[in-house]
């Protein structure tokens, strides 16, 4: 089965080609960097804008990327749950016109699903069940992932995600948009030791997370420095607030994978493709005898490649969508309970 999967969350315009579930035609991605730094975050009103100008053109670069034609197209799959509303009904409205019109199924994809799914086709011998830790700009949660479609949310964020911490953290130093970026790069020039940043809710016995108050404490340091008149450590400020932020995603992942009893972690997101967490949990899965797989860099943020693999597992059990499919821009993921 052939799927034109369409994804417009939040600012990255993508349509992508994939065939049976995990072979990736094409996966075009079209960003919107330049039109938001400036502001340092997505503007949501822009973005929707800039959506409705490239959704056309993106869907038809994907096309030609993957020699295909609109004939081709068997189903079509589109990010219809958690993002900014006015970014997913573009996609939406894109993705019912084209089920409409060449009269195949429609399948409306939760965002965090998606996620799983990058891993899952980029790895397809992750075994199952396995914990996924999906980390990014606006989310920070542990799923227990039993089954294709079949999950348990074990914890998230009671605050700032993780990438947002990153992001606001480097929009307070003057740093520039995105965060993650550019927080790594200065980090691997700096002493991860240098200051002693909290890791909140680190011994709870829970697997929520908090970032807030490790971001009050990084603005804090670097207000004492200033005030102090001492050089600022930009490097070392920023190494050890990602220090920290990986400290807690670490531990609480393996505490989960422990508790499951499960061989195998993933980690998806934008923040997924940060160098020191790659390092810190292939160590540790090493240490502890557990696989620690992450997706390849292209699939590490926003794609629409993602949301047509997870659109394929829908289908394939018998779920689809009919035309009055419609957004919902802040819903949890559909999950399991399982024991």
């Amino acid at each position: 089965m052939l799927v034109l999967g369409i994804e417009t969350s939040c600012d990255e315009t993508s349509a992508a080609l994939v065939a049976d579930g995990k072979t990736v035609l094409s996966n075009i991605i079209a960003n919107q960097l330049e039109l938001h730094r400036k502001y340092g975050g997505v503007v949501p009103e822009i973005a929707a804008r800039r959506h409705t100008e490239l959704i056309g053109y993106v869907i038809n670069e994907a096309l030609d990327a993957g020699d295909k034609s609109l004939r081709d197209v068997e189903a079509v799959a589109v990010t219809a749950k958690q993002g900014l509303v006015g970014s997913l009904l573009v996609g939406v409205a894109a993705a019912k016109t084209l089920s409409y019109s060449l009269k195949v199924p429609l399948v409306g994809v939760h965002h965090i699903e998606g996620h799983i799914f990058a891993n899952l086709l980029s790895n397809p011998e992750i075994p199952l069940p396995h914990v996924c830790l999906t980390v990014s700009g606006g989310h920070t949660l542990l799923v227990y992932v039993r089954d294709y479609c079949q999950y348990e949310l074990l914890g998230g964020t009671v605050d700032d995600a993780a990438g947002e911490a990153f992001d606001k953290i480097a929009k307070f130093l003057d740093l520039g948009f995105p965060g993650g970026p550019v927080i790594d790069r200065l980090a691997v020039q700096g002493d991860r030791k240098a200051f002693a940043f909290p890791r909140p809710l680190l011994k709870a016995k829970t697997f929520y997370f908090s970032f807030s108050g490790l971001k009050t404490s990084v603005i804090n340091a670097f207000k004492g420095q200033l005030a102090s008149g001492e050089t600022l450590p930009l490097e070392d400020i920023a190494a050890s607030f990602q220090e920290a932020v990986v400290d807690v995603l670490l531990v609480k992942t393996l505490r989960a994978a422990r508790q499951r009893e499960v061989s195998a972690i993933s980690v998806t997101g934008g923040v997924s493709a940060n160098r020191r967490l790659r390092e810190v949990f292939a160590d540790a899965g090493n240490r502890e005898g557990i696989e620690v797989y992450f997706p390849a860099l292209s699939m590490c943020t926003d794609n629409a490649a993602m949301i047509a693999a997870a659109g394929h597992a829908r289908l394939i059990r018998g779920q689809a969508n009919d035309l009055s499919l419609d957004v919902i821009p802040n819903v949890p993921l559909e999950v399991q309970h399982v024991g």
